[in-house]
């Protein structure tokens, strides 16, 4: 930054989330580029909705943004249950939160930025740090943390910044400024249009990852991991949730772009995830969902993009239409070269089931046999020595893969189960590369007509964006 600006960014995921909204509300590139005048200017328009949300009236659109600084700031004097009502009162105590720092009263370094702070907040004022049941986390006699002017500014504007809920916000980090940059920038358009009509002026079934994807198809063509750290600071049970991207998924974005057949797996993908009311209204964002399937939870507990694909493959009663199942296929074997780094070649084993399957007297029941096998070492051995063995016997095994081929498909090593996966979406073209029908009912013709017109449309689309509503 530019010297004796009023902003410092630091590593800090929700100061710098708040940062970049200071710099997206006052207009700048960065928040570098933010000055004093900008940061009084955006501390102004924040005291301005804070008194405006913690004196409305409940279950009104104006109430949705209280609900917002309730999820972050629980014990503020914005929205504990004893604030003053009195709008005028309740705007000189928010603005007390916001003075300049005073020289001659500097009380230590900033928490954040390490820049010379005379006041300091407690956990009232600042996201995430603890909540009233955790007691005495400060030493005896320390009245709070020093935090700077600019430091204040940024994290109360965090929730323009953030992706927010009437429970949680959502910040993002990242190797990209201008991806970061970019997020701010959809969340504060977003932010503007919950202060003036609260949740029910929002598209339904936006989510955080979306806006993060975009962002990083926007600003990030090379490799770059991003993190997303959602969480609640509520008075009772605060929480806190990370998700992250492989450093490669935007090489996938741009694969999946720029490639009409990904494209139209990746909205069979979407498609399929789309979930509807009985009157036809979309209750479940198809391509939000699928944007999910892109980050990784820290604890393990995240649905797989493979897995998912692998569930519609072997999923007997649905059917794909012609190259449906092969765009699916495709969009698997892309994610993981592109993602997980595989080189994966599971084509000769393919055709290897493939074949067995076609020669049975019943492919649709070796079919379902094979798919309860498809992702066990141990029955997918026992399967494969069956197939071989039959095929064998019927003089067709020596030109097929044998024992040796296997070996990576059915010991317990690294990627293992991703490389089963694969397996069996190859499997699946290849049956229906042979006519082999192992489906249960027939293509709907006006689901295929939608899907081509989709495969004509980005991956992802900014139609799923609709935060305009005129000057703030």
């Amino acid at each position: 930054m530019t010297a004796g600006g009023p902003l410092t960014v630091t590593g800090h995921p929700l100061q710098r989330a708040g940062a970049w909204a200071v710099a997206v509300l006052a207009g700048r590139s960065s928040p570098a580029e933010v000055t004093d005048a900008d940061a009084g200017r955006v501390a102004h328009m924040v005291v301005q909705d804070v008194c405006r949300a913690a004196t409305a009236v409940k279950g009104t659109d104006a109430y949705d943004w209280w609900k917002v600084l309730y999820a972050l700031y629980p014990n503020s004097k914005a929205t504990h249950n004893a604030r003053s009502r009195d709008g005028t009162r309740l705007r000189g105590e928010i603005e007390k939160l916001f003075v300049a720092d005073v020289a001659e009263a500097v009380v230590g370094p900033c928490v954040f930025c390490s820049v010379a702070a005379s006041v300091v907040w407690s956990k009232s004022y600042l996201p995430l740090f603890d909540t009233h049941k955790a007691v005495n986390v400060l030493p005896p006699g320390v009245a709070g943390w020093p935090v700077c002017r600019g430091c204040r500014i940024a994290l109360w504007a965090l929730p323009y910044g953030a992706w927010v809920s009437a429970g949680s916000a959502t910040v993002l980090s990242c190797e990209s400024e201008a991806a970061v940059g970019q997020f701010a920038r959809r969340n504060v358009q977003r932010a503007r249009r919950i202060t003036q009509a609260g949740f029910r002026g929002l598209p339904a079934g936006a989510r955080p990852e979306y806006v993060a994807l975009t962002a990083l198809r926007d600003a990030a063509p090379g490799l770059c991991a991003t993190t997303l750290w959602s969480f609640k600071n509520d008075s009772q049970e605060p929480w806190l949730r990370v998700t992250q991207t492989r450093r490669a998924v935007p090489k996938f974005l741009a694969r999946v772009d720029a490639n009409a057949g990904l494209r139209r797996g990746w909205h069979l993908l979407s498609s399929s995830l789309t979930r509807r009311d009985k009157t036809g209204k979309v209750t479940v964002s198809g391509p939000q969902e699928a944007a999910r399937l892109l980050f990784e939870a820290e604890d393990g507990r995240a649905r797989s993009l493979l897995r998912q694909l692998h569930q519609l493959l072997e999923d007997t009663g649905r059917s794909w239409g012609a190259g449906g199942r092969e765009a699916l296929a495709r969009l698997a074997f892309a994610y993981a070269e592109e993602v997980l780094g595989m080189t994966p070649d599971v084509t000769a084993v393919a055709t290897l089931i493939a074949e067995w399957i076609a020669r049975g007297t019943s492919p649709r029941g070796r079919f379902a046999e094979y798919r309860s096998a498809a992702l066990s070492d141990y029955k997918l051995g026992a399967l494969l020595m069956q197939a071989y063995s039959r095929l064998l016997l019927d003089g067709q095994a020596p030109q097929l893969a044998g024992p040796k081929d296997w070996q990576v498909l059915i010991q317990q090593r690294p990627r293992a189960w991703e490389q089963r996966m694969l397996l069996f979406a190859q499997v699946t073209v290849l049956l229906q590369q042979q006519g082999v029908v192992i489906s249960a009912r027939p293509a709907d013709e006006e689901e295929q007509r939608l899907l081509e017109v989709l495969e004509s449309r980005p991956m992802l689309d900014d139609e799923e964006f609709d935060y305009e509503m005129g000057p703030a």
